[in-house]
């Protein structure tokens, strides 16, 4: 193999000025998003000295982003989708104006910041900043042909991990020389400026938009869900994706491990959790196979299973050294996850449905996120923290082999070529008909074959 070939696709970037737009957009976000995820609890216990109450926004911010997933999925599938995402940049830059004045009134001798201000922030963001994140997700596959969805997903995915390693530190570094204010105040511009890039691409209607708009949004809401739990890929990738984030992400122990197996302090701590990111931005630029996998639903079942058989490695470490490179590869294995997994939730679903399965992932990765912290936390004390992870990781496996065996489908499923097997019947499924759109690439690339789709209608499915 080529070290071009192993090396990310940048395809994506290179054929297509919308996508250009997009992942530009959505790199200053995270970046912006990361600056407030270490600046937001830092100031509550600043103003409050209490760690309940951090907790408390981050359970408002938790609820709030989920309230606006199923929202914002429905109304993917209704309205322009550059005018949700434009909508979700514009209140996340007015929540970090508000939260740069309220810390910048305490900063000026006005007292401690405003408790109420910050949670009524944090909603706003939480609430209608989520519109934004769910009609990037479906309005993806629109801008770009079938063959480079496994690329753009691993494009997205880099941005994320990108912004997780530098964001933080930078956040932390700019709260030490000018305070709060400031962080939120940059935060603020970041949001406008990924406002202003969105504007430009075009308004990016829905198919079956019209026939969506017919149901009330508790139907709508149903209706993708309906379709997620009934088709033979969709349904089957959002229960697997479920099982890693119960059972195979054992970040929450990491403090808990460092102390009582490791007996190590918070400098190993944070090389543990630097390893996991590591092992992601690896996988992410190292993700140019993607492009050419012909079996990416057995391929992503393979990823899952090596997500647990590596939580399994970390608990059953005896050393840092050790447990790093497990959490590497824990690291890897999750983006390998996430890129096909994107490109297959993408290809099997129509466009007129994009939206709310897209904010039935996204809401997944909320709950099931937090449930799977608060089972391993529970277990922890019962069997010690290594015992803990080790037995996430084999029932990660042992789940995988089940739904491998119940699900014949989803190791059949394909996301790239002509589509997969039963790419006719969703588009059925969603009533979208025949959208003979193209998706919007450049013409400075003719020879590229991405640009050329097998069957003239670009990504539908």
């Amino acid at each position: 193999m080529k070290l071009r070939d192993a090396v990310i696709d940048i395809g994506p970037l290179r054929i297509s000025r919308e996508f250009r737009l997009v992942f530009t957009a959505r790199l200053i976000s995270i970046f912006g998003l990361g600056f407030a995820l270490v600046a937001l609890p830092l100031q509550v216990y600043s103003a409050t000295q209490s760690s309940v109450l951090v907790a408390v926004v981050s359970a408002v911010n938790g609820v709030s982003i989920f309230g606006g997933t199923l929202v914002g999925g429905v109304l993917a599938d209704r309205y322009s989708r550059r005018a949700l995402i434009v909508s979700g940049r514009a209140a996340a830059a007015l929540a970090f104006s508000g939260l740069a004045l309220n810390a910048l009134w305490a900063q000026s001798g006005g007292g401690s910041a405003s408790f109420a201000v910050i949670c009524v922030c944090a909603a706003l963001n939480g609430f209608v900043g989520t519109f934004s994140t769910v009609a990037l997700q479906a309005v993806v596959p629109g801008l770009l042909p079938r063959e480079r969805l496994p690329a753009a997903g691993a494009l997205l995915a880099l941005t994320g991990q990108l912004g997780s390693i530098a964001a933080p530190a930078l956040s932390g570094a700019i709260v030490a020389v000018w305070g709060f204010a400031a962080v939120f105040g940059i935060t603020a511009a970041v949001s406008a400026l990924a406002t202003g890039l969105v504007l430009l691409l075009p308004p990016l209607p829905p198919a079956g938009g019209d026939a969506a708009e017919g149901r009330g949004m508790a139907g709508a809401a149903v209706e993708g869900m309906r379709f997620a739990a009934r088709h033979r890929t969709v349904g089957p990738l959002l229960l697997l994706g479920f099982v890693q984030l119960l059972f195979a992400t054992p970040y929450v122990l990491i403090p808990e491990f460092t102390d009582t197996v490791l007996h190590a302090g918070e400098t190993a701590a944070g090389l543990l959790y630097s390893a996991s990111a590591c092992g992601a931005v690896l996988a992410s630029l190292s993700s140019g196979w993607t492009r050419r996998a012909r079996r990416s639903g057995a391929l992503l079942l393979t990823a899952v299973a090596c997500c647990g058989l590596a939580a399994a490695g970390f608990g059953a470490a005896p050393h840092l050294a050790l447990a790093a490179a497990a959490l590497a590869a824990l690291g890897f294995a999750e983006i390998v996850e996430e890129i096909l997994r994107f490109a297959l939730l993408q290809s099997h679903t129509p466009d007129a449905l994009r939206g709310r399965v897209n904010s039935v992932w996204t809401a997944q990765n909320t709950v099931g996120g937090g449930l799977g912290a608060l089972m391993l936390g529970a277990l922890a004390p019962l069997i010690g923290a290594g015992a803990a992870v080790m037995a996430g990781g084999a029932v990660t496996v042992a789940l995988v082999a089940v739904l491998a065996a119940a699900f014949p489908g989803l190791r059949a499923a394909v996301a790239s070529g002509a589509g997969g097997p039963d790419s006719g019947a969703d588009a059925e499924a969603a009533g979208g008909g025949n959208d003979a759109r193209r998706p919007a690439v450049d013409a400075a690339d003719p020879a590229d074959p991405a640009q050329q789709s097998s069957d003239g209608q670009g990504l539908r499915s």
